[in-house]
């Protein structure tokens, strides 16, 4: 049997003992693990795992390791829906898809919250990925895979989020004083007609400051007769003016191609 070179015309190369984390590392019985949010925390490399339990609803769970390879999965998920107080009724069919940043103190975690209301971003925050805060909602319905950028620009908070008004998903730039309240809202980008991003777009991690500007990694969907594919690709942002693109990748960086990223 033939083997394919995954990794030779991608830029992003697998690590060899893919998957790192799999359902039955997870404490609790689950349908399965992905979307995870990823941060260096002190010594330790930290996912926040998506973890789908088998009333098919989400919650977080907290991964670490010292190498960035050999994770231990927390016994008890960090971020769940919560089922009293003011924010139970935004989240109560599921956490999902966190992003990590840290400012300041305070890691802050964007994640999607599910309800009948459909999803939208929801903010919460954490100094060791042990006691956490949830600050509740901070966009209106639908919306969702939000990030924030790691510092101020121009004395701002900013971030990257997909307002969802549409079958076309775009994704949006933002402004606010103060994480809570947001606006100013200018369109970065769109998906790509006839391209692997075609039909929707959506912020991955979060921005990674360079010094040729800002690194965005994002996914992009093209949807065919098997469904949707999801592929990653990256754009390069202007350090002040983020509205601004100053490059994009024409095609992906990288694509599912291996057996556990195309099956479950």
């Amino acid at each position: 049997m033939l083997e394919y070179d995954y990794d030779k015309h991608e830029v992003a190369k697998r690590y060899i003992n893919n998957p790192i984390i799999t359902p039955d590392m997870i404490p609790e019985r689950c349908n399965t693990v992905f979307n995870a949010g990823a941060i260096k925390h002190g010594d330790e490399y930290i996912l926040l795992v998506r973890v789908e339990m088998l009333e098919n609803f989400s919650q977080l769970y907290v991964a670490r390791s010292k190498t960035g390879f050999d994770f231990k999965i927390d016994k008890k998920p960090l971020i769940f829906p919560s089922k009293t107080g003011p924010f139970a009724q935004y989240e109560n069919l599921g956490i999902e898809d966190p992003r990590i940043t840290k400012m300041g103190r305070y890691y802050y975690i964007t994640y999607t919250a599910y309800s009948r209301y459909d999803p939208l971003v929801s903010l919460a925050r954490t100094k060791d990925f042990v006691k956490v805060e949830k600050l509740g909602p901070v966009s209106l319905p639908s919306n969702k895979d939000c990030v924030i950028f790691p510092e101020k620009i121009n004395g701002k908070y900013v971030r990257i989020d997909r307002p969802m008004s549409g079958y076309k998903a775009n994704m949006w730039l933002s402004y606010s004083d103060d994480l809570k309240y947001w606006g100013d809202y200018k369109i970065l980008m769109t998906p790509r007609w006839g391209k692997w991003d075609s039909d929707r777009i959506g912020a991955g991690a979060v921005p990674i400051k360079t010094p040729y500007g800002w690194l965005e990694i994002y996914h992009g969907v093209k949807d065919t007769a098997k469904g949707g594919i999801y592929k990653l690709g990256a754009v390069l942002l202007d350090l002040e003016h983020p509205e601004k693109i100053l490059g994009r990748t024409n095609i992906p960086i990288l694509t599912p191609k291996a057996e556990y990223e195309r099956i479950g």
